[in-house]
């Protein structure tokens, strides 16, 4: 089977001819014919995460995927051979830059039937994370305001629109080009994050979703309203994730330290700060299905990319500048 491997962190991701995957009784094999590109994927190769997410090296990277079950496992009941699907693999089984998968029933859901094999592939985990953070976590209720920064970006794209079927007035923040598009998807309020401090502009918001971090972080707190909440998804993390991780002592203890001068800035503002990882699910993916299908929400596919290409499309997340998801397509 073809893959594409990264065998030593910062090193380059190889093709290589792979054992076919093991399909366990609860397991359902997929042909995969798209796979979502992420920046999680490139953070990967580089060994940024290798503290939180300790990968043992051979890796097949890739955390998307869209196809057709090719066989399931014994034990399975909800997919049978020809159905096609789509998942985020639980973090400990990624891999979807692959001609199969082998994944967990339980984090396995129909395709929509309402857009491309490539457009499903470009949603799980950027739909998982806006789920888990406005829906789960955020408890977003109408009426409220979000502030979502990147909003042309993968998560972004998504998070607007699910904000705003939520019923909350939405900003974000995007590059000049991208403040029509932005406004397309829902958003109430766009900011040229080049040209225009948000910090300034916005205040009394309920919750900022942040893929960014640093400065942008900092500010996010600033325009917050005494017990908002800023979720984080690129780091620090925090101890809630470390002890939900599992992380041994003194990985709990570093990862303390790391998110200590960003929680103590959300204290003396009387806000909260959470760093949110976000895991695999069929069942709110599922959910998901129901928003596109009706129209709620829309995905985004900047660029697709042919298998033989995974290594470039790799290379070019580095450069940023796609709206929405690149995918990789293996029809």
């Amino acid at each position: 089977m073809r893959a594409f491997v990264i065998k030593e962190y910062k090193g380059p991701v190889e093709e290589s001819d792979v054992p076919e995957p093991t399909v366990g009784e609860r397991d359902v094999l997929v042909r995969v014919q798209a796979a979502g590109l992420n920046v999680l994927d490139e953070k990967i190769r580089a060994g940024q995460l290798k503290q939180i997410l300790p990968y043992r090296l051979p890796l097949i990277p890739g955390n998307d995927v869209a196809g057709t079950v090719i066989r399931v496992g014994a034990a399975v009941r909800a997919f049978k051979p020809g159905d096609e699907v789509y998942a985020r693999p639980d973090q400990d089984r990624i891999g979807t830059f692959a001609e199969r998968i082998a994944v967990d029933e339980a984090d396995l859901a129909l395709k929509p039937e309402s857009i491309s094999m490539e457009e499903a592939g470009s949603l799980p985990l950027v739909a998982l994370t806006a789920w888990q953070a406005l829906v789960e976590r955020g408890n977003v209720r109408p009426g409220q305001k979000v502030l979502i920064h990147a909003g042309a970006g993968g998560v972004g794209s998504i998070a607007i629109q699910l904000a705003k079927h939520l019923g909350a007035t939405v900003a974000t923040t995007a590059s000049a080009g991208n403040l029509d598009f932005v406004r397309e998807l829902g958003a109430d309020i766009a900011i040229d994050y080049r040209n225009q401090d948000f910090e300034q502009l916005l205040s009394g918001y309920d919750l900022v979703l942040d893929s960014l971090g640093g400065e942008t972080l900092q500010k996010s707190l600033r325009v917050l309203r005494p017990g908002g909440r800023a979720i984080e998804i690129s780091g620090p993390p925090d101890p809630a994730f470390a002890r939900e991780a599992g992380l041994n002592p003194v990985l709990r203890l570093a990862v303390t330290a790391l998110s200590a001068g960003i929680r103590r800035q959300a204290r003396k503002l009387g806000v909260s700060y959470e760093f949110l990882l976000m895991r695999a699910s069929g069942d709110q993916l599922r959910q998901i299905t129901a928003l596109i299908d009706s129209g709620a929400l829309r995905p985004v596919v900047g660029r697709v990319y042919p298998f033989d290409q995974t290594v470039l499309a790799l290379q070019g997340l580095e450069k940023g500048g796609i709206r929405g998801k690149a995918v990789i397509s293996n029809r």
